[in-house]
């Protein structure tokens, strides 16, 4: 593969790609073969029998051999005699991987280009939590697919989130940009942090003062900043103050306060006894067999005793006779009497001193 200055271009910074071909390479046929195979899911077995044909047919120009195999489940690639590029097998392997992760033939076929490179990214491992692992997994996708579409537009490349994998086509520059994206994604890092990154770069590409100054200062500094754990306390304390006000004034109980921590002790707690050890201090270790036959049944019976009594006792209170309240006798009701007049003499005492005053008054205002 031989390249050479753009003769369009004066600056000399970009290069022109000639296409390989037959006459370029000046030691003819291979001397050696060389093959590669890969394993693809059960899932893309019909897919790949259908369109098997067209690959064949794309991998033949290049004087590529091609086999699938379904009985193991494997594609496989090998040069031939008409062979002329010797990068061209990496190329081969790289379309029957793709092929294997889910990429369409007409999109795959396109790797066969010298100006083409592909990437799979693996990200089954980086998450060890499922759940979390297909959250992280959609927002590279994003809401009916804006992320992935932005990430594609600003790179250039075609990107396919499949399983566990993320299959990246276009520039070699671009793959880099877009397993950063990836590999930060699974870190917990949103994919539009970076778009934002790159689409800055992309409008100080268009300005040729800026070409030999550092991008730093105009780049966005994204940075994770992590609470000490006195803010943590002060947090929580501030949401479960706030719960609290908000529980008073729609009128409803406080939550309930926590339990005081207990002291703590380096010691451990003392041992319990075994059962051994309460019938060696109650003496029933040294009794006989009968002996404690005849303990046991007399526990029983005193436990079936108590038990008997108890029932009686609440079956007896349902015959219990209710207090009465005994009528007042004549004597009762004559002291009731005595004492409900002389508290009515008492108010009149009260009352008369007040009503003599009242009377004056009213006699000198008449007069």
């Amino acid at each position: 593969m031989f390249s050479q200055f753009d003769p369009e271009l004066t600056t000399g910074r970009s290069w022109k790609i000639d296409p390989f071909e037959a006459k370029d390479n000046k030691g003819g046929n291979l001397t050696e073969e060389s093959s590669f195979a890969t394993l693809f899911p059960k899932y893309r077995e019909k897919y790949l029998r259908e369109v098997w044909s067209a690959v064949t047919r794309a991998l033949e120009a290049h004087g590529i051999s091609c086999t699938l195999d379904l009985v193991h489940g494997s594609m496989s690639v090998r040069t031939t005699r008409k062979t002329y590029d010797p990068y061209i097998i990496l190329k081969a392997r790289d379309l029957i991987k793709l092929l294997a992760r889910g990429v369409s033939v007409t999109q795959a076929v396109k790797i066969l280009d010298d100006t083409v490179a592909c990437d799979i990214i693996k990200i089954g491992s980086l998450v060890r939590n499922k759940e979390r692992f297909v959250k992280r997994r959609q927002r590279i996708i994003g809401p009916d697919g804006s992320t992935l579409k932005a990430i594609e537009l600003l790179t250039q490349c075609y990107v396919l989130v499949q399983g566990s994998t993320v299959s990246v086509m276009g520039p070699y520059k671009s793959l880099k940009e877009v397993r950063r994206i990836v590999l930060d994604c699974m870190k917990n890092i949103h994919p539009i942090y970076r778009i934002k990154e790159l689409m800055i770069r992309r409008e100080l590409a268009k300005d040729p003062k800026l070409a030999t100054e550092s991008w730093d200062r105009f780049l966005p500094q994204f940075r994770k900043r992590h609470l000490k754990t006195s803010e943590k306390t002060a947090k929580k304390n501030e949401a479960i103050s706030q719960k609290t006000e908000a529980r008073k004034a729609a009128g409803l109980e406080p939550l309930p306060a926590k339990p005081a921590k207990k002291v703590y002790t380096p010691f451990p707690p003392a041992q319990l006894p075994r059962k051994v050890d309460l019938q060696l201090e109650s003496g029933e270790y040294f009794l006989k067999a009968h002996e404690k036959q005849t303990r046991e049944s007399e526990q029983k019976k005193q436990k079936q005793a108590e038990t008997t009594a108890k029932r009686q006792e609440a079956r007896a209170e349902a015959f219990v006779a209710p207090a009465e309240k005994a009528a007042p006798t004549i004597e009762e009701k004559r002291r009731k009497k005595r004492k409900a007049m002389e508290e009515e003499m008492d108010k009149e005492q009260q009352l008369s001193p007040e009503k003599t005053k009242k009377k004056k008054t009213k006699r000198a205002e008449d007069s």
